[in-house]
């Protein structure tokens, strides 16, 4: 029985195909991520083998609870006054004890030591309701990544009921801001996606803006006042190793990886004007992307490489344009009132979430054509789009009117109340990073 669990089933589009957790008008039900009833799911704490401690099992059941409840696509519960259950009865439930206790999903699993130094975390999904098993993984991990692997088996739970791809165990950078308004100090930190793990990768003594990560997540690049001039420079996250992208005195800024890593693209000042320019991600000669008279920045790469969206105020006002990833095709998109800002395009391809300044600053998606405008947000300064790896939640920065205080939040693009993220220091720029490897 004690062997690392191996995955059973793949995720489903449709939970509700199944007698799975929804058999009637008035029972729960969840369809492609939308919530149809309440959805409850236990987690009680996780047993513990020999040599393994039960404080870790309840460490990890909370964790998984509070990432479910962070998708606001279920109820879960637990693991405080639901009740427990043996090491043995992780892979065969008393479906009775959870049915009476008001549950359609339990979350089950186990932690056990293993003979390499590192930690196992079972982790199984039942459908209560009828008595049956929906998935099971186990998870190997170092004693002291425990958080992980709790994030991996509510990636798991998530992505089984809701068809989605997960999102939960990845990482956020953003620019944690202290000090007055007009002295503010901007540091680079970095987190879970939970707001655990938190620290700071860069030490403020040089303000910085916009760190985003690399396709592999190992890597930021970002702009930096190092010197007084705007640079962009690129930083190994396990190292805290920098370097600077494009040498000489030029200004450059707005920068972005490609999806494969390669280049990075990025906006650069010279001669009165402002372009988009792509260089290696190894450094080399920029090559120049557009030479319209105006500002170009902003840019962001389509998720196969072969496209790049853009903000430009070369028709007077700042507006959203497309391009071949060449500079070839030039096109407006956006001509729906109001400005638009720092674009960009989802993982999936289908959307493109922006900043849009009408009176108050809010985050809005469209399609790639420039159709399909919805609004997401409906505060008075939200700004700084980033998409989660699955493309089903937009983080963001909002500023508080009155207070100048920026905090991290994330919506649903299907629509709902932003939820805020918990950082220790107010914050701006968010990133995403891709699902962790």
């Amino acid at each position: 029985m004690r062997k690392l669990l191996v995955a059973m089933t793949a995720p489903v589009a449709l939970i509700a195909t199944t007698p799975a957790l929804a058999q009637s008008q008035d029972e729960p039900e969840l369809v492609g991520g939308s919530v149809r009833g309440n959805v409850a799911i236990v987690v009680p704490a996780m047993p513990a083998a020999p040599g393994a401690s039960e404080a870790t099992g309840r460490q990890v059941a909370q964790i998984i609870v509070s990432d479910l409840r962070s998708t606001g696509a279920f109820t879960p519960l637990g693991p405080a006054g639901i009740g427990t259950y043996s090491f043995d009865e992780a892979r065969n439930p008393n479906f009775g004890q959870w049915r009476n206790a008001g549950a359609s999903a339990l979350v089950s699993g186990y932690i056990e030591p293993r003979g390499d130094g590192r930690v196992t975390v079972g982790c199984m999904l039942y459908d209560v309701t009828a008595g049956r098993e929906l998935a099971r993984q186990g998870f190997a991990v170092a004693a002291d990544d425990i958080r992980s692997a709790a994030h991996k088996c509510a990636d798991l739970v998530y992505s089984r009921l809701s068809g989605e791809e997960p999102f939960l165990d990845t990482k956020v950078v953003y620019v944690a801001e202290t000090g007055p308004k007009n002295a503010r100090v901007k540091r680079i930190a970095i987190m879970d996606s939970d707001g655990s793990g938190h620290r700071y990768l860069t030490t403020g003594k040089s303000t910085v803006i916009t760190p985003r990560f690399s396709p592999r997540g190992d890597k930021l690049v970002y702009m930096s006042y190092q010197g007084r001039r705007p640079r962009v420079y690129i930083m190994d996250v396990a190292s805290g190793a920098e370097r600077l992208l494009v040498r000489g005195a030029v200004h450059t800024f707005a920068p972005r990886f490609s999806p494969d890593g390669r280049n990075v693209v990025f906006s650069m000042a010279s001669g009165g004007n402002t372009d988009i320019y792509v260089v290696g991600a190894n450094g080399g000669t920029p090559r120049r992307l557009t030479a319209t008279p105006g500002a170009d920045t902003s840019p962001s790469y389509s998720p196969d490489g072969s496209r790049i969206v853009f903000e430009s105020d070369r028709s007077g006002t700042q507006q959203l344009y497309v391009m071949n990833a060449d500079g070839s095709n030039q096109k407006r998109i956006t001509f729906g009132g109001g400005r638009y800002a720092s674009p960009v395009w989802s993982p999936k391809g289908n959307l493109i979430a922006f900043t849009k300044i009408s009176g108050a600053f809010r985050i809005g998606v469209m399609s790639p054509s420039g159709g399909g405008e919805r609004i997401l947000t409906d505060a008075w300064q939200d700004e700084g789009p980033s998409w989660a790896p699955n493309g089903q939640f937009v983080m963001f920065n909002r500023i508080t009117q009155g207070s100048g205080t920026s905090k991290l939040y994330a919506v649903p693009v299907s629509g709902g109340r932003p939820r805020l993220l918990p950082t220790p220091l107010g914050g701006s720029d968010p990133s995403w990073s891709p699902l962790s490897r």
